[in-house]
């Protein structure tokens, strides 16, 4: 704590041979980072203070410090100065918290801790779609390993079923095999675009049995379809199967921009149709790229996937074509993430959950070996 005093002192004194008068008035330390929240004198400029972000660097023997110009429901501007040595925060540690456990929804993400340690779980039912990028070596493709473990960890393959594209074949080849899966790991082109074509004829074929018991959404509609078995549901016309509960769809793309270059419109108008309409029907999109520039997350697929995640770009254009506005170009990588919720303008800066090679592959080995007995 010494040392965090001191730095404060150092940071105060930094800015007043700039003439800028201010306090730190609170300190609180995280697993990667530690915010100083600074009380800044009547008449000074918030924007002074990001002007000489990179003095203030200099003055404290770092590589980067990040200005936050507004803290929610506070009269404060933040600092984010990265820590001498960075702590390694374990999907395992992130798993058995209270939090997690607590929580019901099947499509419960892990993200990992914010800068005061807190575990950060969001809700893919409530976003309902996700956009994420990052450059390589950001941790993107670990993050979102993290989030498909999540899903794991808490749904049968009776709540939740995969679609899984990877043109790259190499990050999600892994999970081939799981019972969780709708078809196998789908990496050619043209299949990415009949799985899609089809997400959208099981979209419409739901919203058509909903439409039906009168619901509105997927949990009434498997809610009405389990009460069935003791209260008879009485229908316009006989159903040609047997009406059953109906899983969660997750499409998982690891690299848009493969599909965009190869397919462009046409794959557009499939995300976009799915983005626009599959919410209630219970398909969800998680889509991944460490490109992320305008021609691949287009205008019309940003207007309908307002949740995003930047791990760190390259750039600030990079940053502004992700979250609308700059910042994570200053990331420090390795799983350091800005989360946009779909309802606010302000990032959540969050901290991933490390998940080694290992652990992905004892997840899987143990799915298969029970879903073969």
């Amino acid at each position: 704590m010494l040392f965090l005093e001191q730095t404060a002192r150092l940071v105060e004194k930094c800015l007043a041979g700039y003439r800028i008068q201010a306090k730190v008035v609170g300190i609180f330390p995280g697993p990667v980072i530690t915010r100083f929240e600074l009380d800044l004198a009547p008449g000074v400029k918030v924007a002074r203070i990001s002007n000489l972000s990179r003095d203030i660097a200099r003055a404290l023997s770092t590589n980067i410090v990040q200005i936050i110009e507004i803290i929610p429901d506070k009269p404060y501007i933040g600092l984010d100065i990265p820590n001498k040595q960075r702590q390694s925060i374990s999907l395992r540690e992130v798993f058995d918290c209270d939090q997690f456990n607590q929580v019901k929804s099947p499509l419960s993400l892990v993200l990992g801790k914010d800068i005061r340690g807190q575990t950060v779980i969001v809700d893919l039912m409530k976003m309902p779609h996700l956009l994420v990028a990052g450059t390589t070596g950001s941790g993107k493709s670990v993050g979102i390993n993290a989030m498909i473990l999540s899903i794991l960890y808490k749904a049968t393959p009776q709540n939740v079923r995969f679609i899984m594209i990877d043109p790259k074949m190499l990050e999600l080849s892994v999970y081939e095999g799981i019972p969780h899966l709708l078809t196998k790991v789908i990496t050619n082109m043209n299949d990415a675009m009949n799985v899609l074509s089809w997400c959208i004829c099981e979209m419409d074929r739901r919203y058509k049995l909903m439409s039906e018991l009168g619901v509105r959404n997927l949990t009434n509609y498997n809610k009405r379809i389990t009460q069935a078995k003791y209260e008879p549901i009485r229908l316009k016309y006989k159903p040609k199967v047997l009406l059953e509960t109906l899983p969660y769809i997750v499409i998982v793309v690891d690299e848009l921009a493969d599909l965009m270059m190869m397919i462009g419109k046409k794959m557009e108008y499939l995300i976009v149709r799915l983005a626009q309409k599959a919410r209630a029907s219970g398909i969800h999109l998680v889509l991944a790229t460490q490109r992320p520039s305008v021609d691949v997350i287009t205008g019309l697929i940003k207007a309908n996937i307002p949740t995003r995640i930047a791990f760190a770009v390259s750039s600030t254009i990079d940053s502004r074509t992700i979250l609308d506005q700059t910042g994570a170009e200053s990331l420090l990588g390795m799983g350091d993430m800005l989360y946009l919720a779909s309802q606010s303008s302000l990032p959540i800066r969050v901290h991933g959950a490390f998940v080694q090679d290992e652990e992905v592959h004892a997840v899987v080995n143990f799915l298969k070996k029970n879903s073969n007995s």
